[in-house]
C-alpha cells in the first residue's frame, strides 16, 4: 500500500494489485481481467484479514456484554463507524450504519417521507436512479397519494439541470438523486442541486454509491439532507454500508426496524428508544463486516482519493477512445464530467452474447440493464455490456478487453 502524500503519477499502481488475491487467478484458463466494479470491488488482503482476524479472535456481540471479546467488538465496530464519518466528513452520530444503499433510502422513504407525504405532494427523481432510489419511493406514493415526477437528460447523459430547475416547484417535497450514474458515468453537481433545492424547501436524498469509492466525498459541503452509499462497492465487505442524515431528521424521524439495541426501555405499556444513530440500528448487525469497511477506509485513505480519481480518469481516457475506435460500437454517455464507467453495445450483437464471449477471454463485464429499466427504456435499448474501471485495473487489461470484442465481433458474425 502506499501513502496519500503520493502522486496519482508517483504510486506504483501495478503494485497495488497484488493486495487483491482474486486479480491473480485465472478464468477459463485465461488471466482475469476484472471489468465489473460498479457492480462489487474487489478487496484487499487488509480487508480480509481483518474481516478473518475477528472471528479468529475477537468474535461477540457488540454493546451488550462487558466481557472481553464483548467490548473488544463493540470498540472495534465503533471506531470503524469514525472512520467511515471521518473519511466522509460527517458526524458518527449522524451515521446510520446500514447494510447498503437500498436499506438507507428505504429508511428514509418509510421513517422520514411515510409519515410526511399527502395527496398533491410529489416525489422528484431524475431518469438516470438505480432502482434502489426509485422502487421504495413508488411504495411511498402508493401509500401516501403522492406522486412520483422524472427530471430528463440530454442526448449526451447529462442531467438538464434548467429543467430540474422548473420541476422543483412547492408540490415537490422530496428530491431522489444520484452523485454518479452507474450506467452512464455521468457526474452529477449535487452540491448545486442541492442549494437550490434547500431555498426550496425540498428534502433531498443522495445516492452516493457510484461516488465514495472513487473520487473525494464531502457530504458536509454537499449539502443535502440525506447521503446513502455502499460498502461493497468501496473495498468492503458485502451487506456494509451507510445512511448520513441531519441529526434534526434523525432526532424526529420514528423508528423503522424494531428490536434490540434500538431502546432504552422495553414495557409492554410503551417503549423508549436509544439515541440516533442507535434508534436505527435494531438487532445484530454485520460486525465483522463493518470492521472490515473500517480497513477498507484505511487503505483508500491511504492511497488517496484524489490520486483513485486521477488513475481512473486516465484509464476511463484511454478506454474510451481505444472503444471509440471498434466499427459499430456505441458508447452510452458523454457526461463533460464521467466517472469510469462504460456502457456500450456492438451492432449484431447481444450484450448478454457478446459478455458470454469475453467471459470466455477471462474478461469479466456486466451486462444487463444495472438496475435501471427507466434509463434502458430512455435508449430504447433491452440492455448493455458495461465495463466499469477501478484503479487496480491496467492500461494492458483495457487493451485485453478491445482484442475481446474484436474476436467476439468476428465469432458473431
Amino acid at each position: 500500500m502506499t501513502n496519500a502524500t503520493n502522486t496519482a503519477d508517483t504510486i506504483d499502481w501495478k503494485t497495488l494489485r497484488d493486495d487483491f488475491p482474486v486479480l491473480s487467478r485465472q478464468v477459463h484458463g485465461k488471466p482475469l481481467v476484472y471489468l465489473d466494479s460498479a457492480n462489487t470491488a474487489q478487496k484487499p488482503r487488509q480487508v480480509i484479514d481483518i474481516t478473518d482476524a475477528f472471528y479468529r479472535e475477537h468474535n461477540a456481540n457488540i454493546s451488550r456484554s462487558v466481557h472481553t471479546l464483548g467490548m473488544e467488538a463493540t470498540e472495534a465496530y465503533e471506531a470503524a463507524r469514525k472512520k467511515i464519518a471521518a473519511f466522509l466528513n460527517i458526524r458518527a452520530d449522524e451515521l446510520v450504519l446500514t447494510s447498503g444503499t437500498t436499506q438507507a433510502i428505504n429508511l428514509v422513504a418509510y421513517s422520514f417521507a411515510l409519515p410526511r407525504l399527502k395527496p398533491g405532494d410529489a416525489i422528484l427523481l431524475t431518469r438516470m436512479e438505480h432502482h434502489a432510489n426509485i422502487v421504495p419511493w413508488q411504495l411511498i406514493a402508493e401509500r401516501t397519494g403522492a406522486t412520483i415526477r422524472v427530471a430528463e437528460i440530454t442526448a449526451d447523459g447529462e442531467l438538464d439541470i434548467a429543467a430540474l430547475r422548473t420541476q422543483m416547484t412547492p408540490e415537490v417535497k422530496i428530491l431522489g438523486l444520484t452523485q454518479v450514474s452507474n450506467v452512464l458515468g455521468t457526474v452529477n453537481p449535487v452540491a448545486e442541486i442541492c442549494r437550490e433545492a434547500r431555498r426550496r424547501g425540498i428534502a433531498t436524498v443522495i445516492d452516493g454509491s457510484q461516488a465514495v469509492p472513487h473520487r473525494p466525498v464531502d457530504i458536509t459541503a454537499i449539502g443535502c439532507d440525506f447521503y446513502a452509499f455502499t460498502g461493497h462497492k468501496m473495498l468492503g465487505p458485502t451487506g456494509t454500508g451507510g445512511l448520513w442524515a441531519r441529526r434534526e431528521h434523525l432526532e424526529a424521524m420514528p423508528p423503522f426496524f424494531g428490536g434490540g439495541e434500538m431502546i432504552r426501555e422495553v414495557r409492554f405499556e410503551k417503549t423508549v428508544f436509544n439515541d440516533p444513530p442507535h434508534k436505527f440500528e435494531a438487532g445484530t448487525p454485520n460486525i465483522a463486516g463493518v470492521i472490515g469497511l473500517g480497513a477498507a477506509v484505511d487503505y483508500l485513505s491511504a492511497i488517496g482519493m484524489a490520486n483513485i480519481e486521477a488513475r481512473e480518469q486516465a484509464l476511463l481516457a484511454y478506454a474510451t477512445e481505444k472503444l471509440a475506435q471498434i466499427p459499430g460500437l456505441r458508447i452510452f454517455g458523454a457526461a463533460k464530467e464521467k466517472a469510469a464507467v462504460i456502457s456500450f453495445l456492438v451492432d449484431g450483437a447481444h450484450a448478454h452474447d457478446l459478455a458470454t464471449l469475453l467471459d470466455l477471454d477471462g474478461i469479466a463485464v456486466r451486462s444487463g440493464h444495472h438496475c435501471a429499466h427507466p434509463l434502458m427504456q430512455h435508449f430504447g435499448v433491452a440492455a448493455t455490456c458495461r465495463a466499469s474501471l477501478a484503479f487496480y485495473n491496467t492500461f494492458d487489461e483495457i487493451d485485453r478487453l478491445v482484442a475481446g470484442i474484436a474476436k467476439a465481433r468476428t465469432l458473431l458474425g
